[in-house]
This record gives structure tokens, C-alpha cells and sequence, in this order.
């Protein structure tokens, strides 16, 4: 076992957007460097000229930085093992290859498809994670390891990279368990020590599927685009496999980071629960300081290409400091905004129909404005003052405060549900709650 200075490395290739596997992969790896005083490698594996694209490693860079996992060598950074991109490592290649053909450990088949000769081996894998993991090659075929084109297969480059960028250790998921074994061939063949190997749990599906590219929440950019917290999401992927041991799951990364051993780690299958992700985010924007969450919830409001209701207001502030407590992610702004701003805000079929069973609502409605309307404007315009209004009006009608309070709702909002009713309408205003009030009530959308 090596005992150099720990170095690890992330490998995407960049096919298409950073998914969450990949991201918790690279944390991982992340947080192992820092906590070693290490050195963590960005590699990208970019030999399919096919299927790569400047789109996909754009991507992967953004979402790395949006997480804030850097790196040490790579893209953009440079460093002694330079290039860091496989197809501009040939050269490298060519000449690790010829290592092998010289110790006589490969042959050609008649398609000009080169194969390497396994020593047909029983292999212990001595797992960080897993413990000693028995990978059987006996009966399995020689692998190709240069195409009759002459490219080279992901197994040997995989092996010469971490071998030229001297890697100690690599943590992947455990369904690279099989490839590993290939590795170690590879890298014995080569006259080289393999490294350490710790290969983590599986992310599935709640229901226990794999997840799939298609799934909701599979790609780090949805989390960026719905408007989440990077150290929200950094957080509950640590916990996509690894565990403080104790009851918490709100850590910042601080906090991980001396925690993070390999008796920490999970050795069962972690489910993805996206439910659980947005709780996550939820509390941590309740966290933020009220600067804090105004400069990024609007700037997630400017970044949208069709500006949502009360964007460039001056009341968006105050609107903002309502909308707080209530959201999972600045994608709910879309949900908030317009019921806060726009008099004439459709009225939700849910609103409706839960108001369509109440009898003589219009006049109840109307009693209740008359006492709303009794309260004084500008300061004297508070959800206390309003609280005793409602009270008031209850109190003639001879029900509960509680059975006016919905259908005002749904008068002020159109919805059946939001923020706070009696501050919105304290943010909103005497003259302009009054004339939203009246205008729906007059209208006839919520009670005939």
C-alpha cells in the first residue's frame, strides 16, 4: 500500500450534464483530499469523440464550481501531469502500450482488434469500504484493450492515467467493482502498485430502480435552474452513502470534513428522495440573514427570461421577507409572486371548489369587508388590527374567526394556499387590499 501523499481524481466524460452520482463521486473524492492534505486531479475522459461535447464539460466545470468542489490539477488549472484531457494523452498511450506488447502480454486478433491476456487470476480487492472483495477472472475472456481503428479502450487509459498522474487512491461507485478488477491486471502487467480502492454505494430511486438520466432531480443543473442552495445539496449527497454516526443531518461541509473516514461509510444502496432534498434546502434558506436571501432571490428573479410579477417593484422586498418562511426552492417564487402582486390573479380551481359548498358566502363576505374597510389606513393598517376586524366580523356573523379566514384568502390571493394572510395584506396596504377585496367579491369568481 502506497504511503505518497494522497491523490485522488474525478474522471467525467463529457457526454452530457453533471449527473448526481457523479457529483456525490467527486465530493467524495473532494472531501477525502481535503481532509488528507491531499491533491484532487480533474480528469476528463473525453476519448468518444463522438459523443463528447464542449457543451457537456461546460457543464460538468459549472456544476463542480456551483457545489464548490475545486481542484488541484486539471482543466483550467494546469499542473505537473498535463494534458488533462485523454485525447490530447496519445503519445502516453502509445507508449504504455508498447510496454505491454513487449512483455508479451497482448495479441492481435484478425479483425487488427488488440486484446490483453489476463492472467485468468482469482483477485482479492482489498476495499476501503467493502473489505476484501473476491473478483473472479478465471473464466472470463481476454479484453480489448485497442480497437482496429487504434483507439483505446477506457480500461487501458484509465490505468496509464493513473499511473502518469501517480493516484493513491480511487473512490467510485461500487458498480466499477468488476472493472477493478481489469484494472489490477492492468496495472500489475504494467509493473505498477494499484491504488488504494474504496467503492461507494449506489444511488437509486426511492422505489429502489437505478436512477436514470431521465429522472427528476438526476442532474446537478436542475438544482442550479429551481433555484437550491449549493451547500444544501452538497450537504444531502454526503449523505447519499456516508453518515456522522449520530442524529444530524443539517452539516456544513466544515463540519464533514473531519468526519469523513471510511468507517463512516454506508455499505447498502442509498435511495434518492427528492422530497428530502428540498426539506434540506428549506431549512438551510431559513438559515440565511435576511441580505442574504433578498441578493439571491433576486438574482435568481434576473436570471429568468420572462420576468415574474413584482420583479423590478420597490416592494419586492417586503414581499420577499413574506415569501421566506414559506419556500423550498426560488423556483416557488413563480408560485408566490403573482398572488402577491397581481390584483387579478386567476382564482385556482382548488380555491373554488373548496368555497362552492358555502352558502350565503357573498353575504359573509360582504359583512367582513365593511369591517375591514373600518380599519384605519397607513400605519394603523396591521395584521393585529385586521386579526380583531376579522374577529369582529365573526362575531356579528355568529361563526368562528377561522371560517373567514379562507374564503379571505381566496378573495386576496385566488389561492387555497400562500403566504401569511394578515401580514400580506399589511404589506399590500389598505387602499390596495380593499381594492382587490371588493373587485373579487364584485366580480363574482369566488361566490355568486
Amino acid at each position: 500500500m502506497s504511503t505518497s501523499p494522497v491523490r485522488v481524481r474525478f474522471a467525467p466524460s463529457p457526454t452530457g450534464y453533471l449527473h448526481v452520482g457523479g457529483a456525490r463521486t467527486a465530493l467524495f473524492n473532494w472531501l477525502f483530499a481535503r481532509r488528507e492534505g491531499g491533491t484532487l486531479v480533474l480528469r476528463v475522459e473525453d476519448t468518444d469523440a463522438a459523443r463528447n461535447t464542449a457543451a457537456a464539460q461546460a457543464a460538468i466545470v459549472d456544476g463542480l464550481r456551483w457545489l464548490g468542489i475545486d481542484w488541484d490539477e486539471g482543466p483550467e488549472k494546469g499542473g505537473p501531469h498535463a494534458p488533462y484531457h485523454q485525447s490530447q494523452r496519445g503519445e502516453i498511450y502509445e507508449r504504455y502500450f508498447q510496454k505491454l506488447v513487449d512483455a508479451g502480454h497482448t495479441y492481435v486478433e484478425e479483425n487488427g482488434a488488440v486484446r490483453f491476456r489476463s492472467p485468468k487470476e482469482i483477485i482479492i480487492l482489498p476495499d476501503k469500504i467493502g473489505g476484501d472483495i473476491k473478483i473472479d477472472r478465471t473464466e472470463e475472456p481476454d479484453m480489448t484493450i485497442r480497437r482496429p481503428d487504434g483507439s483505446f479502450i477506457f480500461h487501458f487509459v484509465n490505468v496509464v492515467d493513473d499511473i502518469e498522474m501517480e493516484i493513491t487512491h480511487v473512490i467510485r461507485g461500487e458498480d466499477h467493482i468488476y472493472n477493478t478488477g481489469k484494472h489490477i491486471e492492468l496495472f500489475r502487467a504494467l509493473g505498477a502498485e494499484p491504488p488504494v480502492y474504496a467503492h461507494i454505494p449506489l444511488i437509486l430511486n426511492a422505489d429502489g430502480s437505478k436512477m436514470s438520466k431521465r429522472d427528476q432531480g438526476a442532474a446537478v443543473g436542475y438544482y442550479q435552474e429551481e433555484g437550491y442552495l449549493p451547500e444544501a445539496v452538497a450537504n444531502y449527497l454526503c449523505l447519499l452513502g456516508w453518515s456522522p454516526k449520530d442524529d444530524r443531518e443539517i452539516l456544513t461541509v466544515e463540519e464533514i470534513l473531519p468526519l469523513f473516514r471510511w468507517e463512516n461509510m454506508g455499505h447498502s444502496n442509498a435511495k434518492f428522495d427528492l422530497e428530502k432534498c428540498g426539506w434540506m434546502n428549506a431549512q438551510y434558506l431559513a438559515k440565511l440573514d435576511t441580505p442574504s436571501f433578498d441578493h439571491l432571490a433576486i438574482a435568481w428573479l434576473l436570471r429568468r427570461t420572462e420576468p415574474l410579477p413584482g420583479t423590478d417593484s420597490p416592494e419586492l422586498v417586503g414581499a420577499l421577507a413574506l415569501i421566506k418562511p414559506k419556500i423550498k426552492s426560488f423556483r416557488e417564487l413563480a408560485e408566490h409572486l403573482p398572488m402577491l402582486f397581481l390584483d387579478d390573479a386567476p382564482v385556482s380551481e382548488e380555491a373554488r371548489g373548496k368555497l362552492a359548498t358555502q352558502a350565503g358566502l357573498k353575504d359573509r363576505l360582504t359583512v367582513l369587508l365593511r369591517h375591514l374597510d373600518g380599519v384605519e389606513g397607513g400605519t394603523a393598517w396591521t395584521a393585529a388590527a385586521l386579526q380583531a376586524a376579522v374577529a369582529a366580523a365573526a362575531a356579528e356573523l355568529g361563526v368562528k374567526p377561522g371560517a373567514l379566514m379562507f374564503p379571505l384568502r381566496v378573495l386576496a390571493t385566488g389561492q387555497a394556499h400562500g403566504v401569511d394572510l394578515l401580514p400580506a395584506l399589511e404589506w399590500l396596504g389598505k387602499t390596495a387590499s380593499m381594492r382587490r377585496l371588493q373587485a373579487r367579491l364584485d366580480g363574482g369568481q369566488i361566490a355568486g
